[in-house]
């Protein structure tokens, strides 16, 4: 049984940093592209960043660009998210998602394991 377990969200303040994990079991995701979402009160659950099969190759929503870093241990079947200088639009529900093998997308619907997400608040 596949399941993933999301880690690391909490309350901070603006301009603040979080390390968010995501833990895999019940399967090897070496193959696989790795995604992180997110979904804002009120609002839907949207593409944050997702890393290739191999950790090569990332994608970043144009918000998130310059201050996310996501990366991935396969020894550990675990994949990362690095927040930094975060800022109050960033609160949300974070999840991880396992996508398709040797493919990478940034569509949810690509997407066919999810965790069951970590909160992020950003407030002052």
């Amino acid at each position: 049984q596949v399941q993933l377990v999301e880690s690391g969200g909490g309350l901070v303040q603006p301009g603040d940093s979080l390390r968010l994990s995501c833990a895999a079991s019940g399967a090897a995701f070496n193959d696989y592209t790795m995604g992180w979402f997110r979904r804002a009160p009120g609002k839907e659950r949207e593409f944050v960043a997702a890393i290739s099969w191999s950790g090569r190759s990332t994608d970043y929503a144009d918000s998130v660009k310059g201050r996310f870093t996501i990366s991935r241990d396969d020894a550990k079947n675990t994949v990362y998210l690095q927040m930094n200088d975060l800022k109050f639009e960033d609160t949300a529900v974070y999840y991880c998602a396992v996508g398709p093998r040797f493919i990478a997308t940034m569509q949810i619907s690509d997407y066919d394991y999810w965790g069951q997400g970590t909160h992020v608040t950003v407030s002052s």
